[in-house]
């Protein structure tokens, strides 16, 4: 019984459980009258509702494509916060962190299918590593408005945050980058198709 009253276990199945929520498709669903995970994609985040979306209503699109962003963001966020606020430790904040990425892209919900992962994780780095993540979203955001490829503009957003906070917040807290590591080898894994898209020159632009 004790498993089911750790603290720390209790948060990290919430994490997964609450991050493994597929807002995307909840949105799409409700609002468009769309399932999202049987077109497009097939991904559950943003770029995917708004793509499916914006082919029988543009304006609901760009609403729905941003509440995903903020709701996915969200589900990562709050979880750390309420962590935070019963004074866990950094390991474990961190080990929060990973699980509500990884309910996102492999979620219980949807057998785990998910999506890509970079508005969940970019709502736990900003908790945990604060600076290095505005830089990356600002090379995300100055890259989608240039390139107008969403996973390429990701990806280097992602690398700027890794970058960034290998110097900024080298060791995390915790004596290593390993956690911050894995968060992004897990965007990047999920990325592979978006990867080999973009090498073909195949990959979709959003405009």
């Amino acid at each position: 019984m004790d498993f089911f009253t750790n603290t720390n276990i209790l948060f990290f199945l919430a994490a997964y459980l609450i991050g493994s929520i597929p807002f995307g498709s909840i949105l799409a669903k409700t609002f468009a009258g769309v399932d999202i995970t049987a077109a497009g994609s097939k991904s559950i985040g943003a770029t995917n509702v708004l793509r499916v979306v914006k082919e029988t209503n543009p304006a609901l699109a760009k609403k729905l494509g941003l509440a995903t962003v903020i709701l996915d963001a969200l589900k990562g966020t709050l979880v750390l916060l309420v962590a935070m606020y019963y004074g866990l430790s950094e390991s474990t904040l961190w080990g929060v962190a990973i699980l509500s990425v990884l309910g996102h892209c492999y979620s219980i919900y949807l057998g785990l299918e998910g999506g890509k992962g970079v508005a969940t994780g970019l709502g736990v780095y900003l908790v945990l590593i604060p600076i290095p993540t505005i830089i990356g979203a600002v090379v995300w955001i100055v890259c989608a408005k240039v390139l107008k490829i969403s996973s390429l503009s990701s990806l280097l957003g992602l690398v700027a945050v890794v970058i960034s906070a290998s110097f900024l917040n080298n060791g995390l807290n915790v004596g290593s980058n390993i956690p911050m590591y894995i968060i992004a080898f897990i965007i990047i894994y999920k990325h592979i198709p978006n990867i080999i898209r973009m090498i073909k020159g195949e990959e979709k632009k959003v405009i």
